[in-house]
């Protein structure tokens, strides 16, 4: 039956009875042939469920299960037969494609379209073709917890693709999957804030339960309603989902220099495991998955749909916004010095509870901010005098601004600059130690040269940097967070941006030349699971360091079966993506 025909079915056709999955269960058999390969269960195999059972399936959460469609097939005359031509909403989604809360809203949409083949996107000409690529098939917009249950039973069931999909803000496309059925928990808005923690563990002080579909900016602003006002460990990006795989990749942002890492400060889950059961993880009940969920990476324990953490209260702060770029000087041996006295701040920064964020690009240095919390302007300025300098002593110019504000909510509504959505992007990165700076800041420099012009086919590039030291807030935390973050005073992401056409071109450069350069001129540093390439050799180490053999056990003993994967997280060394489209299937 074609996939259209069949949503229109779902829709009007009676619902049946709730959704069980049977005690003596038998997980279905895909017939997608591949050699050498057991394959997940894709449309047109014998083992997909039938009409009857989506239907049974939608009865179980409530009608809310969904056929996926391209966010642009409205800029289309048709999508799979249908008509889909609307010229009022093409011009909306057009106008706000790249725009983050507009794609966040989607029920799958990826803020990364590299990840969906490219597949359908806006047009002038809806006479072209439109194809859903490599989303999802179905979805459920997830309002309850049993929703998510009866999906995990399901896919478990018929042996089908899941992806779980709360924002959308993923740089390697972790949340998009070919033929999947993808559990969207962007409904769970709940907050609760409390001045006493009463649970488990030796922490007594206040904190916050957020919902799996809260966002970091959303966060910090109730925290700042609260009386007395409190503040969260949450990222830099305000669209960022905050329980989701954020928390569970670790966690780095503004506040992360004097506390640690997001996942340091979590005290409880609540999570659905790959059988569908709803469990609690704290440092009492199922102190395995505890640790685990704090830094062992997305999508892999299962699914979270709350998270307990630590609050803080506020506290004065104050920014500094520095340029470098051709309206101060268009002589490259000046501006790469700039960059070179800049970076080698990194340890002065985070030793004095520093965070910075900066962009660097071939002949621009824009840094904003470099963030002082418990500072005001002449505090930071202090501070950041060495810097000054420095640039002053090698003839660099440069542009600057400071500001202060009562608290940090404040600066970070007024400082932190919005993100945007829908350009191809392909990532790598990498975390550099207090001794990797000291020794090889001029190596590190070099490498940054690399990643912004490897070569003559991409010869544009990007680094988004961060100089943070979670190690300075808390030098020591039993959880699954790469160990070297402790060490660790920067983090920089690189990025390509590739088409569809050159991906692969671009992986393997992104791999053995720009990945190579960072991991050599950061010897003593890692990977971020979070912000990484996807091609990284050696990824357990890289990720994880020695917490890999832990995090491994840990893994098959919750989900033995592989029910969640995300590419490169922990136990999934003999499933990949094979064929075209990507089917993902495990080496037998």
């Amino acid at each position: 039956m074609a996939r259209s025909m069949f949503a229109t079915l779902l829709l009007w056709l009676p619902l049946a009875n709730a959704y069980t999955l049977p005690n003596n269960e038998v997980l279905q058999e895909s017939d997608s042939a591949r050699p050498g390969y057991k394959c997940k269960c894709y449309e047109g195999d014998h083992c997909w469920p039938s009409l009857g059972e989506w239907r049974t399936l939608n009865a179980s959460v409530d009608g809310q299960l969904q056929k996926v469609t391209p966010l642009a097939d409205v800029c289309y005359n048709t999508f799979e037969g249908m008509p889909t031509y609307d010229v009022e909403k093409c011009a909306v989604v057009t106008a706000n494609f790249q725009n983050q809360d507009f794609a966040v809203a989607d029920p799958v949409y990826a803020l990364n379209p590299l990840y969906t083949n490219d597949s359908c996107l806006p047009t002038t000409d809806p006479t072209a073709s439109c194809n859903a690529g490599y989303l999802s098939d179905y979805v459920i917009i997830a309002k309850k917890t049993k929703h998510i249950a009866a999906g995990v039973k399901f896919a478990r069931r018929y042996n089908i693709r899941l992806v779980v999909r709360n924002t959308g803000h993923d740089f390697m496309g972790r949340s998009t999957a070919y033929g999947a059925l993808a559990i969207n928990t962007h409904n769970f808005k709940d907050v609760s804030f409390s001045r006493i923690y009463r649970g488990p563990g030796r922490y007594g002080g206040s904190a916050v339960t957020v919902g799996a579909g809260i966002q970091g900016g959303e966060l910090v602003k109730k925290a700042f309603e609260q009386s007395p006002k409190v503040t969260v460990v949450t990222g830099e990006c305000a669209t960022v989902g905050f329980t989701g795989g954020y928390i569970q990749g670790g966690g780095h942002g503004p506040l992360a220099t004097i506390y640690g890492m997001a996942a340091d400060q979590a005290l409880s889950f609540d999570v659905i495991t790959a059988k569908g059961e709803s469990v609690t993880a704290n440092a009492d009940e199922n102190s395995d998955l505890f640790w685990a969920l704090r830094g062992g990476g997305p999508a892999t324990f299962g699914i979270v749909t709350a998270v307990t953490v630590k609050t803080f209260p506020e506290v004065p702060s104050a920014a500094v916004i520095i340029n470098i770029n051709s309206t101060h000087t268009t002589d490259p041996e000046v501006f790469w010095k700039g960059v070179t006295a800049f970076h080698a701040q990194s340890n002065h920064f985070v030793d004095n509870g520093m965070f910075v964020y900066y962009e660097l690009l071939l002949g621009s240095l824009h840094i904003q901010p470099i963030y002082g919390p418990n500072m005001n302007k002449a505090k930071i300025l202090s501070v950041v005098k060495p810097l000054f300098d420095d640039l002053a002593a090698k003839g660099v110019p440069y542009s600057m601004t400071v500001k202060d504000f009562p608290t940090f909510y404040e600066l970070y509504t007024d400082i932190f600059e919005p993100e945007g959505a829908g350009n191809n992007q392909l990532t790598g990165g990498r975390f550099m130690t207090r001794e990797d700076i000291t020794k090889n800041n001029t190596a590190i420099i070099e490498a940054y040269k690399t990643a912004l012009s490897p070569s003559a086919e991409f010869p544009f590039g990007i680094v988004i940097g961060h100089i943070v030291g979670p190690g300075v807030g808390a030098p020591s935390v039993d959880d699954a967070v790469h160990p070297g973050w402790r060490k660790a005073s920067s983090f920089s992401i690189t990025s390509l941006f590739p088409t569809k056409d050159n991906w692969d071109a671009a992986k393997k450069l992104q791999t053995d030349v720009i990945t190579k350069a960072l991991d050599e001129a950061a010897p003593k540093g890692g990977a971020y699971v979070n912000e990484c390439d996807l091609g990284q050799p050696d990824w357990q180490n890289q990720f994880w360091g020695y917490n890999y053999p832990r995090l491994l056990r840990t893994r098959q003993k919750w989900d033995p079966e592989g029910i969640f994967y995300a590419e490169t997280t922990v136990g999934t060394e003999k499933w990949s993506e094979v064929g075209e489209p990507p089917k993902l299937c495990k080496k037998i």
